[in-house]
């Protein structure tokens, strides 16, 4: 589904669904290393891929998983933050851009684009931040 960005002020935007009742959203920071879906229904979701990473994953990989780590971080509207064992990344070409110093509302999760990277929190305090050269969970 596709999605309108409205700018409400200088340094901030909203993402909303293009048509009534569409709930997913997808979009790519400017770099285009950084790409989230999610849904905003339910206190929102969100899952957020890095491309290129560099540095150790923030949070150690489980003996059940055999595939890539440390590259799809996800958040529900309440809860903490997880990474989830996957495929290699790929790139896409989402023609939503999260352009920099611009943040948006998925529900209960704020994500917030800057040049050092993207960070996406629930109204918990829990979430993350993706950089090329780091990523965390708190």
């Amino acid at each position: 589904m596709y999605l309108k960005l409205l700018f409400a002020a200088a340094t901030v935007a909203m993402f909303l669904p293009n048509t009534a009742g569409a709930d997913g959203f997808g979009f790519m920071t400017p770099s285009g290393n950084i790409y989230c879906n999610g849904m905003v229904s339910g206190g929102g979701s969100i899952s957020c891929v890095i491309v290129n990473r560099s540095g150790t994953p923030p949070m150690p990989r489980p003996a059940s998983c055999s595939g890539v780590w440390g590259h799809e971080f996800d958040l529900d509207g309440t809860g903490s933050a997880r990474l989830t064992c996957g495929e290699r990344p790929e790139t896409v070409d989402y023609s939503d851009i999260a352009q920099y110093g611009l943040s948006a509302d998925f529900g209960s999760i704020t994500c917030k684009s800057e040049k050092t990277g993207l960070t996406c929190r629930n109204k918990s305090g829990h979430g993350f931040f993706l950089s090329r050269r780091k990523q965390s969970v708190f």
